[in-house]
C-alpha cells in the first residue's frame, strides 16, 4: 500500500483522454460509492455529506466525466500508477461555491501486455474529510463534499 511518503505525485491540471477513459470505465463504481458512503455518514455522522443536505441520490450522483472530472493528478507505485481525481457535483453549488469529491483509483496494468485494456482500473476510495482534532485526537469537522480551494492529494482512505 503507497503512502504519501512513498509518492511523487504530478502536478494538478486538466484531465487527458488517458484520464477521462479511466474515470469512465469506474463511473458507475464511483457513482455507487457516493451514494454507500452518504447512507453510511448519515447514519454515524450526518455533518459528512451536509453540503448535500435536500439534494436526493440521483440529483448527487448526476455527473458525467466529460464535463466534470475538472482535475487530475498521478503518481507511480510499485504495483501500477495511484490516479486522483476531482469531480465536481453540479447539484452542490451553496455558499461555499460548487462542490467537488476527490476520488481516488489504481491502475495495477504495469504488468500488463500493452494496449490490453483498462480492465485493470479499479476504485479505491472517495476523500472524507474527519478534521480539526481537538485535544483527545477526536475529529471536530467533516466533510465528504469540498470546495474548489481544498487542494487534490493523496489520501489514504
Amino acid at each position: 500500500m503507497a503512502s504519501n511518503d512513498q509518492i511523487s505525485l504530478n502536478d494538478p491540471h486538466s484531465p487527458n483522454a488517458n484520464a477521462i477513459e479511466a474515470f469512465n470505465f469506474v463511473l458507475a463504481t464511483i457513482k455507487s460509492e457516493i451514494v454507500k458512503s452518504r447512507h453510511h455518514w448519515d447514519k454515524h455522522e450526518p455533518k459528512m455529506w451536509s453540503r448535500a443536505k435536500g439534494i436526493s441520490d440521483t440529483e448527487l450522483i448526476n455527473f458525467n466525466i466529460e464535463d466534470d472530472l475538472v482535475e487530475v493528478r498521478s503518481a507511480g507505485t510499485s504495483y501500477g500508477q495511484i490516479i486522483l481525481g476531482k469531480i465536481r457535483i453540479p447539484a452542490v453549488n451553496d455558499e461555499e461555491g460548487n462542490g467537488f469529491v476527490h476520488v481516488r483509483l489504481v491502475n495495477n496494468s504495469i504488468h500488463d501486455p500493452p494496449n490490453r485494456g483498462r480492465e485493470d482500473v479499479l476504485f479505491h476510495s472517495l476523500f472524507t474529510d474527519e478534521g480539526d482534532r481537538d485535544v483527545d485526537g477526536r475529529p471536530t469537522t467533516w466533510r465528504a463534499i469540498q470546495t474548489s480551494s481544498v487542494p487534490l492529494e493523496f489520501f489514504n482512505e
